[in-house]
């Protein structure tokens, strides 16, 4: 009996060692989603755009290869199939934080689930080279994890207006401590910090998933002069769902809003100098505040100016705006101009938030019909519209400003808190580097880091500088705003934003609509130091009585 069984059980053994050798191999052998393509075609057709800034030398990373993007996901999302995430997508796809956390409460959603969702979506179109918008760097390898651990817990009661579990997005000149923070330079490719930034550590201590990185335009935007926004060595070339090759991203925080509008987060944190944020959430219909300087932390960001700099958070719905700017406050010992928070910005919401208030509203921009609209809507809303000539005040020396801070700034952070991989510690080290292979790391040039190799700003002379600049900024919106007693002034996209950025006054965009071609605008509101609560009511009015927000038809 026992010679009958011998040739059945060495066909087992064969055909279970075959098996293993199988698993064996497709785990080596990860799936390979996203081949990079010849963009010679694309890019000879890019060239004839009218905007100088939209002739791209490259539209994907010649360095990054998107598969390794998602494959810490690969097991769970085998799991995860296409029916399970349009099952999921009523209760999740446009839908805000409130939103979205009623549908846990119910039982609809996990936190798991909804964090695989959005996992499953960035893969969906960024492993597709013709719907690709080069939004995301980076995906935190441990966030299915943390969203589990979530669940386990069970869902708390009074967590709809809060950041539990809320999958968040990053702009990447951000440090997290299990991730890369590159700025979009291959100088920083291999950064790996040891610690989070500031608001980092307030976003874990809410239970925010971090769930990534998002590209950016490189350096924040003060790399190379009359570039293509959005553009970075690292992530490539980041595109705007709302017009795909058409329509600027805006920047620098160009991932942040690109995937706020595209559904691949809840919502994204960016940074502004002047326009970072506005700029990026106006082109891409999406909600962005840039705060007063102080009220967020600085601490473990790559600056451009120690000045000028603030993160701010970016979301599709003011309220969501609100929540996460709730989770992202907090008091820093080093970061000196940090003030702390001590509001509730949500509670700041009322269904009135326009009644009574004073908005003033440039003559100058009131032959633009989309201005004019939200004017008309805004008075419907019960404000006061106080028409008023802005005064013409110039910005002298807001270069020298951003390249003497840069000069000092950059420093300190390679220094304390970049990860011991950089070697690199100053600006002359860095433009180095890219000269050696200028075609890879620099393919448009890195003028403004030359003019601040150039720079020989004095300590006392950048001080004046900073203080006359800031005067300025309040000269240009304190004199209306005390002459008529406003609350806040209206401007369109990051028009003014450079004024607010000197002045250190917060500004808020919400949606306006668009243009006849298609492209987003915003109403950009603007009012006196830590006044978000005044500037997000408001927001928050003029987006429920006059919603204008649409997700872009490709992406839907």
């Amino acid at each position: 009996m026992k010679q009958i069984f011998i040739p059945f059980l060495v066909f087992l053994m064969a055909t279970s060692c075959k098996v293993q050798k199988e698993e064996e191999a497709a785990v080596k052998e990860p799936a390979v989603l996203w081949e990079r393509q010849d963009e010679t075609a694309q890019l000879k057709e890019q060239a004839q755009h009218e905007n100088e800034r939209m002739r791209f030398k490259l539209i994907n990373s010649k360095t990054l290869d998107k598969n390794e993007i998602w494959r810490p996901f690969e097991k769970e999302l085998s799991a995860f199939s296409a029916e399970k995430y349009e099952s999921l997508k009523p209760v999740i796809f446009e839908r805000s934080i409130p939103e979205i956390q009623r549908a846990i409460q119910s039982g609809k959603l996990s936190y798991t689930d909804l964090t695989l969702f959005y996992i499953y979506r960035i893969r969906e179109f960024e492993s597709n080279n013709e719907m690709s918008l080069n939004a995301v760097i980076a995906l935190n390898p441990d966030v299915v994890a943390e969203a589990r651990k979530l669940d386990e817990k069970g869902v708390p009661e009074g967590r709809e207006n809060t950041i539990y579990g809320m999958p968040i997005l990053l702009k990447d000149n951000i440090n997290t401590d299990n991730m890369r923070t590159t700025a979009g330079a291959l100088i920083l490719a291999e950064n790996k910090p040891s610690k989070n930034a500031f608001i980092v550590d307030r976003l874990k201590e809410n239970n925010a998933l971090i769930l990534g990185k998002a590209n950016l335009s490189e350096w924040a935007y003060y790399f190379c002069d009359g570039c293509p926004l959005g553009y970075s060595a690292v992530g490539g070339q980041t595109l705007n769902p709302y017009g795909r090759k058409k329509f600027e991203t805006g920047g620098s925080s160009s991932g942040s809003g690109v995937a706020v509008a595209a559904n691949y987060a809840v919502a994204a944190v960016g940074t502004e100098t002047a326009g970072s944020i506005l700029s990026p959430a106006s082109k891409n219909a999406v909600v962005g505040l840039k705060p007063t300087i102080g009220l967020l932390s600085r601490t473990g960001i790559i600056p451009i100016s120690g000045t000028l700099d603030t993160p701010g958070p970016m979301t599709k719905y003011v309220i969501d705006n609100a929540i996460l700017l709730n989770a992202l406050t907090g008091k820093d010992s080093e970061d000196p101009a940090s003030v702390g928070g001590g509001k509730n910005y949500v509670k700041a919401l009322t269904p009135d938030g326009l009644r009574g208030k004073r908005i003033g509203v440039m003559k100058s921009l009131l032959t633009d019909s989309l201005y004019n609209n939200a004017v008309e809507a805004m008075k419907e809303s019960g404000a006061a519209i106080i028409e008023f000539e802005e005064e013409q005040v110039s910005l002298d020396n807001f270069l020298t400003l951003l390249s003497a801070d840069m000069k000092k700034d950059l420093p300190v952070y390679l220094s304390n808190y970049a990860g011991k991989e950089v070697t690199y510690n100053n600006v002359e080290a860095i433009v180095k580097y890219n000269l050696e292979d200028s075609l890879i790391r620099a393919p448009y040039g890195q003028q403004l880091f030359d003019a601040i190799v150039a720079d020989t700003t004095s300590a006392e002379e950048l001080e004046r500088i900073s203080a006359q600049l800031q005067e300025s900024g309040r000269k240009f919106f304190d004199e209306p705003m005390e002459r008529y007693d406003l609350d806040a002034v209206a401007s369109i996209n990051n028009y003014h934003a450079a004024y607010a950025a000197v002045a250190k006054y917060p500004a808020l965009a919400v949606p306006a609509g668009f243009e006849s071609s298609g492209e987003p605008k915003s109403i950009t509101f603007i009012a006196k130091p830590f006044e978000e609560d005044k500037l997000l009511n408001i927001g928050n009015s003029f987006e429920q009585l006059n919603y204008l927000r649409k997700p872009p038809g490709n992406y839907r």
